[in-house]
């Protein structure tokens, strides 16, 4: 589980609670800030929204995909750097062919995918092309649910606005009693709230932790492309390693080869 985001959405909450029951009124004054109305018009009308804009596939897809978040991203890029500079080894002194044996312990279906057409002898640039191209689909597909959620968080504040512009309509349709005022425009202002509390709380952060994980996993993935290429160029391992590790911060690359990668 990815504590950050847990903690972070837990502490938003609690802060907001916070600022609610710390008036004079205490823990009752939160039921001001429940209104059914309110709730329906802002969240339902920001997803309807999103829903007309997507097909229905894409839609609950992109509702699923914040459980992404939760999740932490299984990339450890010293370690696929290690892997790389353990092939490049191999391939040096048994040469390509070799890599098919190598190829079958592999868990990373993309590695696997571009050391078997090595091994089959594919030109490096239609290798090259392959592997990008599955690249592309992959952030495609990523960047497809962080638009929904940008949506979303776009949706948000605009259908708490037209929340709000209702209430206000209404109050001004019945302003004999001024007592009334104050109550509706308090009620008037709560969809303002829920559409920043949908846009700042929920949305904003899943579409900004999804594009981080879409990051990392696409450096990967380039990391992936030249360092295969370089063991089909018939490279030396340390050139490599030195290569692949300028992907890297300077505080990471320690850790991001082998103690082999100068083998002859």
């Amino acid at each position: 589980m990815d504590i950050a985001s847990i903690i972070g959405l837990v502490l938003c909450f609690c802060l907001i609670i916070f600022g609610i029951v710390s008036g004079d009124d205490g823990a009752a004054a939160i039921m001001n800030f429940i209104h059914t109305q309110s709730a329906i018009i802002t969240f339902g009308g920001a997803f309807c929204c999103v829903m007309a804009s997507n097909s229905m596939s894409d839609f609950l897809g992109g509702l699923k995909s914040i459980k992404l978040i939760f999740k932490v991203p299984s990339i450890d890029t010293p370690q696929i750097i290690s892997k790389i500079i353990e092939l490049s080894n191999v391939a040096r002194k048994e040469g390509l062919l070799s890599l098919e044996e190598a190829a079958a312990d592999l868990d990373d279906p993309f590695l696997k995918k571009g050391i078997l057409l090595i091994v089959d002898g594919t030109d490096p640039e239609l290798v090259r092309g392959i592997l990008e191209t599955e690249l592309a689909s992959i952030e495609g597909r990523h960047k497809q649910k962080i638009s929904f959620w940008q949506d979303v968080a776009s949706m948000g504040p605009a259908w708490g606005m037209i929340g709000t512009l209702i209430g206000l309509i209404n109050m001004l349709q019945n302003m004999s009693d001024p007592s009334s005022v104050g109550p509706n425009m308090s009620v008037a202002l709560i969809t303002t709230l829920y559409g920043s509390m949908l846009a700042n709380w929920i949305a904003t952060p899943v579409s900004t932790k999804l594009k981080s994980n879409n990051d990392a996993e696409s450096m990967v993935k380039e990391i992936v492309i030249e360092g295969l290429l370089s063991i089909q160029a018939g490279e030396n391992p340390r050139i490599i390693e030195e290569k692949l590790k300028s992907f890297l911060a300077p505080k990471d690359r320690a850790s991001g080869g082998t103690e082999e990668g100068g083998e002859e």
